[in-house]
């Protein structure tokens, strides 16, 4: 791989990155304590990326494949979303700002995939070179949050002002990037075909029903720390928490290495089973942790985010990709991303602000508390059952094998 196209591809992922890891982690905050939004309104707002998950493989199969150049639909929906940030960044009423931040979502996730694409069909190896150029994705994510923590802007809304700087950094980049064209350039495409419902086939087989309904139903409790983990660890006291926070990515890139090493061992059913525990033990650890002699919860919590994540997500991809025949490979992948990080996270977002409002209590204006304790154990029950009913219903005879690129 030219050092050129390198450098081309690494910078694209780390600035996509840094817009996304500018705001993601610690909007929370903002919208709870800054704007004082009720807890199934930040819910709401979260669940918003959901429904852009659910949009974006729609846009990106039925328009971006098909008829634009790829680097031009990223620079164009960059500066789109850079614009919709600045209004967004001074919208205080929740209908406005919803509403805004809606639009700026159905902006944003389609570039994910994007992304994907332009490395891809630029790479000679993709096996061999797309890993080395997704990690800088992460570092990218990594410093967004250190550089939002360490302004003191997780409850300022300087950190859509930066996402948007860096969205219009992205967007005028672009147009340097590969020239990529469209793939899928007059051929018939349809909403079946980019939302993976050919694959619903596989539904028949009980183990992958149990798994399919089991990735839905992790996700809502999932969805609680991608949305109050932030604002639970600052009404704590915690200094810079986002930056602390930022350990669950530095842990997920080290499971990931570490991976092919457990799952030989361990097998498909076996990590899962290890991925819902780390789910539960987080938040037990969350509910009963603080800033004393218990601050090692916290860090511990936080640290999970990799076994949580990777043993979870990365291994049923694994599974899937076994489990789908070559024909219906990627309209599985996508069937379950569908369903989990966009059906599950919806329903999980809500859920999330309809507990954490059910455990609050408000004496006046400035003075909101909340029973984190409660609101913690709700997700680590959740968790603990979904993991109860994975055990008992999931059975897999088939011997499940590890590709070449992640074993590698």
């Amino acid at each position: 791989m030219k050092l050129k196209l390198r450098l081309q591809l690494s910078t694209m992922m780390f600035l996509e990155y840094f817009v996304w890891g500018a705001w993601y982690v610690t909007m929370g905050t903002y919208l709870s304590q800054t704007l004082q939004f009720s807890g199934v309104e930040v819910g709401l707002a979260y669940g918003a990326v959901s429904i852009a998950a659910m949009v974006s493989p729609v846009f990106v199969g039925m328009v971006a494949d098909r008829f634009f150049p790829t680097e031009r639909i990223l620079a164009f929906l960059h500066l789109m979303g850079a614009v919709v940030f600045l209004l967004m960044a001074s919208s205080t009423e929740f209908t406005g700002f919803y509403a805004l931040f809606q639009l700026y979502a159905i902006c944003f996730m389609p570039t994910v995939a994007l992304t994907n694409s332009i490395s891809f069909r630029n790479m000679s190896d993709p096996d061999t070179n797309f890993p080395g150029i997704r990690v800088l994705g992460t570092i990218g994510f990594i410093v967004a949050v250190n550089v939002v923590s360490f302004s003191g802007w997780e409850a300022s809304e300087n950190m859509f002002y930066l996402s948007a700087a860096c969205s219009v950094v992205l967007g005028i980049y672009s147009f340097a990037l590969p020239h990529t064209p469209p793939k899928d350039k007059g051929e018939k495409v349809t909403i079946s075909d980019v939302l993976g419902l050919k694959s619903l086939s596989l539904l028949k087989e009980r183990s992958f029903l149990v798994f399919f309904i089991a990735s839905i139903l992790i996700c809502i409790p999932l969805s609680f720390y991608y949305a109050w983990a932030n604002p639970f660890l600052n009404e704590l006291g915690m200094e810079n928490a986002g930056s602390k926070m930022t350990l669950g990515q530095a842990s997920e890139t080290i499971f990931l290495i570490v991976m092919p090493f457990f799952f030989r061992r361990l097998g498909v059913k076996k990590m899962l089973v290890v991925a819902m525990f780390s789910w539960a033990l987080r938040y037990v650890l969350f509910a009963y942790g603080d800033l004393g002699p218990t601050v090692w919860m916290l860090y511990v919590g936080i640290i999970l985010h990799g076994i949580c994540y990777d043993f979870f997500f990365v291994t049923g991809q694994i599974y899937v990709d076994n489990k789908a025949g070559e024909k219906i490979k990627a309209a599985a992948q996508g069937l379950i991303t569908f369903a989990t990080y966009g059906v599950g996270m919806f329903i999980g977002s809500y859920i999330s602000g309809e507990v954490v409002d059910w455990y609050t209590s408000t004496q006046s204006a400035d003075e909101i508390t909340r029973n984190w304790e409660s609101i913690w154990m709700i997700p680590a029950a959740l968790s603990a059952a979904v993991l109860v009913l994975f055990t008992i219903f999931f059975n897999e005879k088939k011997k499940v094998q590890m590709p070449e690129e992640v074993s590698a």
